[in-house]
């Protein structure tokens, strides 16, 4: 008994012990969760692509073409992707809570697919792009009310890095 309590003591100093220094993996910022994805001030980032970029388009209610505002995010979206080869994309469709569950995965696929066909228009690979839907099924807000409806009729963007599987 005494032995289990002298071990849960040293165990219980050694976890206290490594929450004291929580940048002790950073290395000046060399690593750490900054730099995972890379820092937002990287232009070569996934993190840079997400928030400066721009990784989402938004639609009008059952509409899945590309409007004016949403070219001009795509076409900076194609560039940042011919500038950094070594990423490919999943252009992901989402719908509002509107409507059925068919209809709205339906819509989802329309809208990824537009997205999809105009960064090729752009000059980006076929190969490097693939899309899927979620239709309703990932709202990003949830609320009975335009505002919400508003963000989550949505492409977005999503980088990997390497060919897509």
């Amino acid at each position: 008994m005494k032995h289990l309590f002298k071990i849960f003591l040293l165990v219980s100093a050694l976890g206290v012990s490594a929450c004291t220094n929580p940048g002790r993996f950073d290395n000046g910022g060399a690593a750490g969760a900054d730099t995972l994805n890379g820092a937002v001030s990287d232009p070569a980032s996934p993190a840079y692509f997400q928030q400066v970029v721009g990784d989402r388009i938004l639609f009008l209610v059952n509409q899945s073409t590309v409007n004016e505002s949403a070219r001009a995010v795509l076409v900076t979206q194609a560039r940042w992707m011919l500038q950094n080869p070594e990423y490919t994309a999943i252009i992901e469709g989402h719908a509002d809570e509107r409507g059925t569950r068919e209809y709205n995965l339906a819509l989802g696929a329309r809208r990824a697919n537009s997205v999809q066909e105009f960064l090729i228009s752009q000059g980006i690979s076929a190969s490097r792009l693939r899309t899927v839907t979620f239709g309703k099924e990932r709202p990003v807000e949830i609320c009975s009310a335009e505002s919400c409806y508003n963000q989550n009729r949505r492409a977005v963007t999503v980088l990997a890095a390497g060919g897509l599987s």
